[in-house]
């Protein structure tokens, strides 16, 4: 469970603030409501029990078109900060985690 707001953390430019909690989870999907807190439950087949920097660069490419930032400038930061992020690590979460648009998205500015 995070936040979108989380991507702050990564020096992206993104400021945002969300009043949602993603849930990433194998069995349930939707939005449901506790308290004043929405929570997005959605069906992942694989996710990570602990969030890394790596991950959550990611997801954030990944889900970037529900995000109230530019995409065109949080793809200008990612590229520029990539360096600042384990490689390895990077790659694997491409791989585990990256939809197509993004392993493609990735493997042009790692490999470019």
């Amino acid at each position: 469970m995070f936040s979108p707001s989380n991507l702050n953390t990564l020096g992206l430019g993104t400021s945002q603030r969300y009043n949602k909690a993603l849930v990433y989870n194998h069995k349930r999907h939707g939005l449901f409501s506790f308290g004043n807190r929405q929570f997005d439950f959605r069906v992942k087949p694989r996710f990570l029990k602990k969030l890394t920097p790596e991950f959550l660069l990611v997801d954030a490419i990944n889900n970037l078109d529900e995000l109230a930032e530019d995409k065109n400038q949080v793809h200008q930061m990612v590229e520029r900060k990539l360096s600042g992020f384990d490689q390895a690590k990077l790659k694997r979460a491409v791989s585990n985690f990256g939809s197509a648009a993004t392993r493609k998205l990735f493997m042009r500015w790692l490999d470019g």
